[in-house]
């Protein structure tokens, strides 16, 4: 049974900073690429970052880009986001995601997704 498993959400003011962390479980995603999105009270969910199986090329939302940046462990089977300069308007739940599929190198729609955390919440107060 596949589990992805998010973790580092929290309070922070603005201009402060998050790590948010996503242990995948059951199975190895190090070929395919991973992928965090985020949902808003009455929002839908919304792509923000995604990174490539081997790590080294990554695509941002341009609402986060040079503030957000994703990482993985392939050891580790894991995915990161670092979240800085955060702003109020960055408060969602958020979602690690992770394909089985090498069909598309950075995909930014939640269709491409096969497995999805629970959500970690990040709140931001101005």
């Amino acid at each position: 049974q596949v589990q992805l498993v998010e973790s580092g959400g929290g309070l922070v003011q603005a201009g402060g900073s998050l790590r948010l962390s996503c242990s995948a479980s059951g199975r190895t995603f190090s070929t395919s690429p991973m992928g965090w999105f985020r949902q808003a009270p009455g929002k839908e969910r919304e792509f923000v970052a995604t990174i490539d199986w081997s790590g080294g090329l990554t695509y941002y939302a341009d609402s986060v880009k040079d503030r957000f940046t994703i990482s993985r462990d392939i050891a580790k089977n894991a995915v990161y986001l670092q979240m800085n300069s955060l702003k109020p308007g960055d408060s969602a739940v958020y979602y690690c995601a992770a394909t089985l599929s090498g069909r598309f190198r950075l995909p930014s729609v939640r269709a491409a997704y096969d497995y999805w955390g629970q959500g970690t919440q990040v709140t931001v107060s101005s």
